[in-house]
């Protein structure tokens, strides 16, 4: 499996016992949507690794207590402990409405209500306090960074590939210098 096909679901937070056992933090809105994994691939030197889950037990605000086939010791689990978790893109529940994943808009078109097409989203930088949507604009080669609160984003046309946005009056402007 390569990292391309997957999306980084949290991370091997810390050991759970001496008898294999591990708390992984599930880095997502809804853990509860993985509460019944049968299997994780865990980055182990660069390598997606598949573990199968033995058990898991849903734990607060978003850790797991799992036990994996064939982690049975301390010594054992300290092999995956603080390694990233990954699942296959197609395991992610599907969103609708305004509701997106990062990594799915990579490429839209994004379109602001008062402004027309602004560009191609390049990336979503995930900055705690303030996360923004870089967006590469090619016909002006300028890039136009805009702040993801406030209901910036009114729609997701995922069949045209079009992120429909209301950004503050100026500010697409001030960017493109227009």
């Amino acid at each position: 499996m390569n990292k391309a096909d997957c999306f980084n679901l949290g991370y091997v937070a810390k050991l759970h016992s001496y008898k294999g056992e591990v708390s992984l933090f599930f880095d997502a809105t809804n853990p509860e949507d993985y509460a019944n994994l049968d299997a994780v691939y865990i980055d182990i030197d660069g390598i997606l690794t598949p573990f199968f889950v033995e058990k898991i037990e849903l734990k607060d605000k978003g850790f797991a207590k799992v036990k994996f086939e064939g982690v049975d010791t301390e010594n054992a689990a300290k092999i995956i402990l603080k390694k990233e978790l990954f699942l296959a893109l197609d395991k992610l529940p599907q969103l609708s409405g305004k509701n997106y994943y990062d990594h799915e808009i990579i490429g839209y078109t994004v379109v602001d209500v008062n402004f027309g097409e602004v560009g191609e989203v390049v990336q979503v930088l995930d900055f705690k306090i303030n996360p923004l949507l870089q967006v590469q604009n090619n016909k002006l080669d300028k890039e136009v960074l805009l702040p993801l609160g406030n209901d910036l984003v009114q729609s997701v046309d995922r069949d045209k590939k079009e992120l429909h946005v209301q950004s503050a009056p100026g500010l697409i402007e001030m960017y493109l210098d227009l």
